[in-house]
């Protein structure tokens, strides 16, 4: 299939794109704690420019040196114009684009003691104290730094900047009502609201060339956030900002002081493009160029969009995090083989917020973030490799072991692959993990792997294959409840019920509230007379992410689902559970109880034995090790496949 729509080359001002795709600014982590680009953060972004990538833009980039943040990029001083020029040099030679995006992070910058916070409009932060709204002369400052980094964006060679006015940044904060309750020049009015967003723009037109475009992100309208910005509103700022001198608007949604943080980097759990309609609303009404943004990630879906004139750029950020050659293998016929993202917001977004994380990683390419050091290497000694499972892990090391050479064999006890993925996708909303894992058969079977279904490994086959190495990737089984009554007729596990081998109906208690047990809730929701979800720790869905968790944590409440916390079930009868409930003993009626207490690594105890028979070097991935999250077990999978 070609994509004739998505790659037709687009001039705005003198700029020339070779196709519609850009990839957004999105945090990485990937900065020095005195917010200078580093050869990581250039060598992530040349993959995607070498993939093929119409324009890509830095991540944020503060523009104001007293609010700059630690471990954020800076273009607010000269010193920090070599290494950015590093950057557009590298993705020229690349054969890309790039554009800066000019940033004031607002609240953002109370994860830096020593960043001045600025916002519109007091805001008490309890204890008595003020974070105190922005000055006049604050304000002043802040729009001649707009003026200055854009300048210096132009002194780094870039192809262009984009002025960041979402997300409930500075600029935005300005805008929305909900939080300028300023009675100046600066508040009140449309007008007066989007002065300073206005005077910035004017400040960045006037400090870059005539013939340089300059893009504008903004929130299609705020959500969650009473009396916030309506899309009325912003269609009528826009009118604005082009008399300014905006070419292009970068159509988001979404921010982060709010649920609506689930619209700013949107997980598995919202539809595909559901951005796409306020773009085109945008679009028709303005009359200017737009980009549009959320959950775009295939080349099926974005072209679509240029073709339905609902914008006339896409923003494929994770998508090409996923798959950096997403972009070449889409124009060259191969989309079949783009590694799609899966919206799980493991690693992208979860990995940014995690203290534990040094950058940002991919649940579906292991490589992100270490392009180089990452990059396949063919082995000079082919070995044979058993690996023991075929779920992601597995499949991962797989393909990562032909790849370089080696001879892999992939025995599966199952009769299908993609282990929990596949079981996983079973839950509402999260079909694509499913087509994921099963993509990862398919991939695996036409590059030639050796696959080999409903076959246990045993002490037996591996005398009969000999392997130099072995891979255990058995992956982990659901746990049991052990109390008095968990071997009724009627106590099932999470599994048993994804798998749909149990006819679900009447009362439902589900014992275990993480992640496994609230999709079995939403899974059984239509069926069920009522669905008791039943948890021991203060708070369900402790195992999801930020921004998962809030989806599903609207679904289960949206679908009557009631959820007992500070619960524990101490005994399960004919016909009702005994939970302690902070003391208190309660019984809760059922007809089916389902346990979804966790998971525990399967016996693997027959391939070690084995193997030291033999003397074979063994290595354990993934849930083999201890059930975790998918993101685990696939890096493991490729750091074991690169190391043999």
């Amino acid at each position: 299939m070609s994509f004739d729509h998505l790659f037709n080359p687009i001039k705005i001002r003198g700029l020339e794109l070779k196709n519609r795709v850009v990839f957004p600014a999105m945090g990485t982590k990937m900065v020095t704690e005195d917010k200078f680009m580093t050869q990581q953060n250039i060598d992530y972004h040349v993959a995607r420019a070498l993939g093929g990538c119409g324009l890509n833009f830095t991540e944020v980039c503060a523009v104001y040196a007293p609010a700059s943040v630690k471990n954020f990029l800076s273009i607010a001083e000269d010193k920090y114009i070599p290494e950015l020029k590093k950057f557009a040099d590298a993705i020229h030679k690349a054969g890309g684009k790039t554009g800066v995006q000019l940033w004031l992070g607002g609240l953002v910058a109370r994860y830096d003691p020593e960043a001045k916070i600025v916002i519109p409009s007091d805001m008490p932060i309890g204890g008595g104290l003020v974070i105190p709204g922005a000055s006049i002369e604050t304000i002043k400052e802040a729009t001649h730094a707009f003026g200055t980094a854009a300048k210096r964006a132009v002194e780094a060679g870039y192809d262009t900047v984009e002025f960041h006015a979402g997300h409930n940044y500075t600029p935005h904060s300005f805008l929305s009502p909900y939080f300028n309750r300023r009675n100046d020049e600066y508040g009140g009015s449309l007008e007066n609201r989007a002065r300073f967003l206005i005077e910035c723009i004017k400040a960045i037109r006037s400090n870059i060339p005539e013939d340089m475009p300059l893009f504008m992100r903004i929130d299609a309208h705020d959500d969650y956030l009473e009396n916030g910005l309506t899309i009325e509103e912003v269609i009528a700022f826009c009118k604005m900002a082009k008399e300014a001198g905006v070419d292009v608007l970068d159509v988001s949604r979404g921010n982060f002081s709010s649920k609506a943080l689930k619209y700013e980097v949107p997980s598995i759990d919202l539809p595909r493009g559901f951005n796409v309609e306020n773009a085109a609303r945008i679009k028709k009404e303005t009359g200017m160029l737009t980009i549009a943004v959320g959950r775009i990630n295939t080349p099926e879906q974005a072209d679509m969009i240029i073709e339905n004139n609902q914008a006339d750029m896409v923003v494929i950020g994770r998508g090409q995090l996923a798959d950096p050659d997403f972009c070449n293998k889409a124009k060259e016929g191969k989309e079949d083989q783009i590694v799609r993202c899966v919206g799980c917001n493991q690693g992208c977004y979860d990995g940014f917020v995690s203290i534990e994380n040094p950058y940002i990683t991919c649940m579906r390419n292991p490589a992100l973030g270490r392009e180089v050091e990452y990059a396949l290497v063919k082995t000079t000694e082919p070995k044979k490799v058993l690996i023991a499972g075929g779920g992601v892990a597995g499949l991962e090391a797989a393909m990562t072991l032909q790849r370089r050479g080696h001879h892999p064999i992939v025995c599966e006890a199952a009769a299908t692959l993609g282990g929990q993925f596949v079981l996983a996708g079973a839950a509402p909303r999260k079909e694509e993990m499913k087509e994921a894992a099963l993509w990862m058969g398919e991939q695996a079977l036409k590059e030639g792997i050796d696959i080999r279904l409903e076959t246990p490994i045993t002490e037996a086959l591996i005398d009969e294959l000999l392997p130099d190495e072995v891979i255990i990737a058995i992956g982990a089984e659901p746990m049991s409840l052990n109390i008095a009554g968990n071997d009724l007729p009627h106590v099932v596990n999470s599994h048993e019920v994804l798998e749909g081998k149990i006819n679900v109906q009447g009362n439902i208690v589900i014992i275990g509230g993480g992640l496994v047990g609230l999709e079995v809730a939403e899974y059984a929701e239509e069926k069920a007379k009522q669905i008791t979800v039943v948890e021991m720790q203060n708070e369900v869905a402790k195992d999801l992410g930020e921004i998962r968790k809030i989806s599903v944590i609207e679904n289960i409440e949206t679908a009557g689902i009631k959820t007992l916390t500070h619960s524990k079930c101490v005994e399960i009868k004919n016909e009702v559970v005994v939970i302690d409930k902070e003391g208190q003993l309660e019984e809760i009626p059922y007809d089916l109880v389902v346990v979804a207490i966790g998971a525990k690594s399967r016996n693997f105890e027959n391939i070690t034995t084995a193997c030291h028979k033999k003397g074979i070097p063994y290595h354990i991935i993934g849930d083999a090790v201890r059930a975790r999250r998918a993101l685990n077990s696939v890096a493991e999978a490729a750091a074991v496949a690169r190391l043999i």
